[in-house]
């Protein structure tokens, strides 16, 4: 096959490999570079592909290996206990896995090139929630590998047998044991882990969060929560929980510069895996921009905050969001 047609069939799958890669690691930095990675490994052994087979099956193969090698190089294990953070029954919380990054649900939106197959459009209603995908970093590679193949892309235990080179029954029990650890880790009254874009209640709920965070109104933002609020802020193990302990948090970030504040808050409207975010923008004393500062990834339920994660300002490129926002008088 000439070297411009492979390529271009390469590239065909690139974003539902990304987000295969994510599900896997839980990051958006190291999903990337393991496409690059799955695409290297494809090329050197391109020869080996035969015309007519299954190109987009042998490339998940490839990138699931891929994963595999660097999920057992690192070690990377989520501890057996601590805070829930996604609100499940055991351990597996966000501020337990420091890795963990958003996904753009830009780019889950993203239509598929139609020529790569009817079935990539899976990808845009993979599970991808955080509270999934925090929860399944605690399994060891070979279930974790399972339950993407077979939970997120609908694959059968045959399918994934063929890409993981094994037994439908080793898939079998690797599913098994796998949902069994779920179970200890995953909300309870959650049944159905394909989230969707968002709903108008989501929205409306991100308008307003924005709204009180841009004018500091702690109270106002205090209100719009849950009594049983989880805040996590990844990489940080620290997690607050409850209204009592998100009360202090919010006075410091909305107090003016002279009680010790941070500065002024400017937030845009975006998402993240299919979760309501505001990206946060911090004009501190003195400056005359607004900086881009956090992103706040929030669950709703019931019209309210049930959850936030907090993340820093370096995947704000690939939100498409600006690093600063215009320039305004400075604060007298």
């Amino acid at each position: 096959m000439p070297e411009p047609d492979f390529d271009r069939m390469l590239e065909r799958h690139r974003r539902e490999l990304q987000v295969h890669c994510y599900r896997m690691l839980g990051s958006f930095t190291d999903a990337e570079d393991l496409v690059q990675e799955t695409f290297l490994r494809a090329w050197r052994a391109r020869d080996r592909h035969e015309p007519g087979s299954n190109l987009r099956a042998w490339l998940y193969r490839i990138a699931t290996n891929a994963c595999t090698d660097v999920i057992r190089s690192r070690r990377r294990q989520v501890p057996a206990g601590g805070g829930t953070g996604g609100g499940g029954t055991g351990g597996g919380g966000p501020a337990e896995v420091s890795w963990l990054q958003p996904y753009p649900d830009t780019l889950l939106n993203q239509i598929p090139d139609p020529e790569a197959g009817p079935e990539s459009a899976t990808v845009a209603r993979e599970t991808i929630e955080l509270a999934f995908i925090t929860a399944i970093q605690a399994l060891p590679p070979r279930q974790r590998a399972a339950l993407v193949l077979c939970a997120g892309l609908g694959w059968t235990a045959a399918e994934a047998a063929a890409t993981l080179e094994t037994s439908t029954a080793a898939v079998n029990s690797a599913l098994q044991r796998a949902r069994a650890v779920l179970r200890d880790r995953l909300p309870r009254d959650r049944a159905e882990w394909t989230a969707g874009p968002l709903t108008a209640a989501e929205q409306d709920v991100l308008r307003q969060f924005i709204e009180v965070h841009e004018r500091g109104d702690a109270a106002a933002a205090v209100a719009m929560m849950r009594a049983d609020i989880v805040a996590t802020m990844p990489p940080q193990p620290v997690v607050y929980r409850g209204l009592a302990s998100m009360g202090p948090l919010l006075k410091l970030a909305f107090a003016a510069p002279e009680a010790g504040g941070m500065g002024e808050w400017r937030a845009l409207p975006t998402a993240a895996n299919r979760h309501p975010a505001a990206a946060c923008y911090l004009r501190r004393p003195g400056d005359t921009v607004f900086r881009a500062h956090k992103l706040d990834v929030l669950r709703v339920e019931d019209g309210q905050v049930a959850e936030t994660t907090t993340f820093d300002a370096a995947l704000f490129p690939a939100f498409g969001l600006p690093g600063v926002l215009p320039e305004v008088p400075p604060a007298s």
